[in-house]
């Protein structure tokens, strides 16, 4: 027996989000059907409000609500060290670790031209405005981090900015081979990130 038009529909919503199939998909809208109307009203205000909530950072471009980010705002964090990071999934898990007190810049993915995602697609040129602008300051940026995930897509992209900020004479570092290849920094414990961040390796 078919579900009713409007339980298959959100269950088909559902399903398009990442890592969730259809039968997780089921479970979770017969687990809002057993909510009360309140909770599914506060979660339907939430879900439809998010995009008129959530921002980019201007500085980092970092997710969130207000301009700039808590971190890039917190006077305490190390504004001369620089984590490049591709998403910002990425930094819940860095901020776990509780090695790392500087600041990030997330580039909005990594470079992998067979999907046209090209230097000029991701926030490179942010970086590097950064960089120049810090010159500037007396908080001039000391290193930059690469946090890649340890993928080809990752290392390209490590290649690249290795190179590419090289005339900045920046100390250029990146994580540990703690990390599995191909693994993802979203899924990595807090030990093996502290571990990787403690042991990062110079590349200029």
């Amino acid at each position: 027996m078919p579900f009713p038009a409007s339980i298959q529909s959100l269950i088909n919503h559902f399903s398009n989000l990442p890592g969730i199939g259809p039968k997780t998909a089921e479970r979770l809208v017969f687990y809002l059907l057993k909510q009360d109307s309140k909770t599914l009203a506060d979660f339907s205000q939430t879900l439809s409000h998010i995009k008129d909530n959530i921002k980019k950072c201007s500085i980092c471009g970092n997710l969130t609500d207000l301009d700039p980010c808590s971190i890039c705002s917190d006077p305490k964090r190390d504004k001369t060290t620089i984590c490049v990071i591709a998403e910002p999934a990425d930094i819940l898990p860095l901020e776990k670790s509780g090695e790392f007190h500087g600041v990030y810049h997330v580039l909005g993915g990594v470079l992998n031209p067979t999907e046209g995602i090209t230097p000029d697609k991701l926030n490179i040129k942010e970086l590097e405005k950064r960089i120049s602008a810090s010159s500037e300051k007396n908080n001039r940026i000391k290193e930059i981090i690469l946090a890649l995930n340890p993928t080809i897509e990752g290392e390209t992209t490590c290649l690249y900015l290795t190179k590419l900020l090289k005339k900045y004479n920046i100390k250029i570092t990146k994580l540990a081979r703690g990390l599995p290849q191909g693994s993802d920094l979203e899924y990595a414990d807090e030990v093996t990130l502290a571990n990787a961040f403690r042991g990062r390796t110079q590349i200029h």
